[in-house]
């Protein structure tokens, strides 16, 4: 875990040779992805969650253009390079890796993590919705580990609270 620099911002493919080190000393990676666009007190308790589980910690990030996709127009509402740079900075962080597919699966199976952790909000034993990347983390022999979100806290809710309150047309 880095503790004194930001970790290092990468592409998918320099993932491998970062990783080749602490495969061949049996050391284990922890892997999560997110937007993270308004960094708040769930996005950190989650990452320090996930660090707990490896010995490593690469955190995938969305793309701008993949959060636009499925958020709608006016998201990320902070570009990916300065996310990333925020994710970097965390001292639980080791890696950030940049993707723009729509989904995980092409980072899984470049990382090959021991764990790959989501939020609950992933458990649809739980009434949340199926992770679109199982069938890749099952495949990568991965465990999949589903963290408990802080209640009440959501960049969703976050960016709400700071437009304000609408004015209606009474």
């Amino acid at each position: 875990m880095s503790t004194s620099s930001a970790a290092p911002v990468m592409a998918i493919e320099e993932v491998g040779d970062f990783l080749a080190g602490l495969r061949e000393a049996g050391g284990t990676v922890a892997l999560t992805n997110g937007c993270f666009d308004v960094l708040h007190q769930g996005h950190v308790a989650f990452l320090q969650r996930c660090a707990s589980l490896g010995d490593r910690l690469l955190v995938g990030l969305n793309s701008d253009s993949s959060v636009a996709s499925f958020k709608g127009p006016g998201r990320p509402a902070v570009p990916e390079r300065e996310r990333a740079e925020i994710l970097a900075a965390i001292r639980w962080v080791d890696a950030v890796v940049i993707f723009s597919q729509s989904t995980a699966d092409e980072l899984i199976r470049s990382v090959r993590p021991d764990i790959y952790a989501k939020g609950a909000d992933y458990d649809p034993q739980d009434g949340g919705r199926e992770l679109p990347e199982l069938a890749t983390v099952r495949a990568a022999g991965a465990r999949l580990e589903l963290i408990p979100l802080v209640p009440g806290v959501s960049t969703t809710a976050l960016l709400d609270k700071l437009r304000g309150p609408t004015v209606s047309d009474d």
